[in-house]
């Protein structure tokens, strides 16, 4: 990493057909509440993944200011989404689970298990030995509970934001380029291969796969920092299985985990970085807008992609505009701050302010 600055997971951006509901949804179960922008627009620029035509679309980018980070969640505008045909197994290419970060397994274990929702019989071990356990959310989408200890607030939530993913890989060490030198996750937490208890409620979870857990030998810094937290990466890789890819034949934005998005300061240094690695940028904003900032309705920045080796799509964000007090017409412009220091709390903390119950 060369001369920019990650600030750590700004959103897992989950494709669904209904916006609103879902939302309701990841609101009322894991806590995002606070809603960064919501709009309605058309999607320009994502023509390699969207059939070469600009395409309309509604999203959300919503926060659990416990810690974490957010989902955006996105939906097609006149046009069908079209789901994957067969569910997601281990082995599969893309990202196959988003983690979440939790306080207490065993407390948010028996909330969802009293609530009805889609758990396992029981928690189990990771092959670190800490508890854990999957879910899935009333549309297919994987969730994976993580304890955590980096927590920016307490509001009596059990569940935080985005910890990171789980991604389905072809060779995990060709992956290491962009997860580990590009992304920084450069610490190998566990490295197993085998057969593992918390997969078996999984589809293809019974199959023989080595999972490499990795996180990050450096913290993250910048403006959102605090608030989203820590985050660690998980590659799994089933030898002699060739998965499909979980977007083929289907568009950027279509159902299921689109991508996983990172906030950051030093778009320029990240190209230049990413590029010597290999991986260039296959979409660009500040390049498509000569430099000027893309309006993302209530928020404003540069936005890239790069696409791992096996297509897994990672957007970068460089935030320029963020609303602190929407209704008072109060924005905090980026530009003019160290990109290395976090915002003061009581910023960050304003943006409870845009919390909506639903």
């Amino acid at each position: 990493m060369e001369g920019y600055v990650l600030s750590g997971i700004q959103q897992m951006g989950i494709g669904v057909t209904n916006v609103h509901e879902a939302w309701k949804w990841y609101n009322r179960t894991f806590g995002m509440d606070c809603r960064i922008f919501e709009d309605e627009a058309v999607a320009k620029l994502m023509l390699p993944y969207t059939g070469g035509e600009p395409r309309s679309r509604h999203a959300v980018l919503a926060l659990n200011l416990q810690s974490g980070g957010g989902f955006e969640i996105w939906q097609y505008k006149g046009r069908e989404p079209l789901k994957i045909k067969e569910e997601i197994m281990i082995g599969d290419l893309g990202i196959i689970a988003c983690k979440m970060k939790v306080k207490n397994i065993q407390e948010t274990f028996a909330e969802f298990q009293k609530s009805g929702l889609a758990v396992p019989a029981a928690a189990s071990s990771d092959p670190s030995g800490k508890m854990t356990f999957f879910m899935k959310d009333p549309y297919g989408n994987i969730f994976q509970m993580v304890e955590a200890d980096d927590w920016f607030r307490n509001e009596n939530k059990n569940t935080g934001g985005s910890f990171g993913a789980v991604i389905g890989v072809t060779d995990i060490e060709r992956s290491r380029v962009v997860y580990s030198e590009i992304l920084g996750y450069d610490k190998v937490i566990y490295d197993s291969t085998g057969i593992f208890e918390d997969l078996s409620d999984l589809p293809g979870g019974s199959k023989e796969c080595r999972r490499v857990l990795l996180g990050r030998s450096e913290p993250f810094a910048g403006p959102f920092s605090k608030v989203l937290g820590n985050s660690v990466m998980e590659l799994i890789s089933v030898s002699g299985h060739k998965g499909k890819k979980i977007y083929e034949n289907r568009f950027w934005g279509d159902p299921g985990f689109i991508h996983l998005c990172f906030d950051m300061r030093g778009m320029d240094e990240l190209k230049k970085f990413s590029s010597k690695k290999g991986y260039g940028f296959t979409v660009d904003s500040k390049a498509s807008h000569d430099g000027n900032s893309f309006d993302m309705g209530e928020a404003a920045g540069h936005f890239s992609y790069i696409a791992d080796p096996d297509g897994t799509l990672i957007e970068f964000v460089e935030t320029h505009k963020v609303p602190i007090l929407k209704k008072f017409g109060l924005y905090l412009d980026l530009r003019k701050r160290d990109p290395n220091k976090s915002l003061p709390n009581w910023i960050l903390k304003s943006l409870k302010f845009s919390r909506v119950k639903i």
